[in-house]
């Protein structure tokens, strides 16, 4: 029996940036860009929790460039509905793609976050 020798190459998969965020007034838009998945949401939860530490009246996440999000993603939107809601904040989701919508609606987040088209 011959043994063959093979290397295994570890791939790293860049992380893409994902979200963006912008103050106007009382008000800090979150936007979020792409998937956010199991690899992109930490970068979500630490964008809204910036947003939350800085104090607004408002936060609103901005999914109209948003293609795909998955239950990772949908808890993140939660601890920030949770952490804004604990301090005061409105929180709001903005401009959902149909098929994000359809997400939000299935997992149920509508019934508790606000959402504008």
């Amino acid at each position: 029996m011959l043994w063959r020798s093979r290397r295994i190459r570890k791939v790293t998969v860049a992380e893409e940036l994902v979200t963006s965020v912008d103050r106007d007034g009382d008000t800090i838009t979150v936007a979020l860009h792409g998937e956010v998945d199991v690899l992109t949401v930490d970068q979500v939860r630490v964008a809204l929790s910036e947003a939350i530490a800085q104090g607004p009246r408002q936060i609103v996440v901005d999914l109209a460039d948003l293609s795909f999000i998955d239950s990772t993603g949908l808890g993140a939107l939660i601890f920030g509905f949770q952490h804004a809601r604990d301090s005061g904040l409105g929180f709001r989701l903005a401009r959902p793609s149909r098929g994000v919508h359809q997400v939000l609606v299935l997992s149920g987040l509508l019934e508790v976050v606000e959402v504008t088209p």
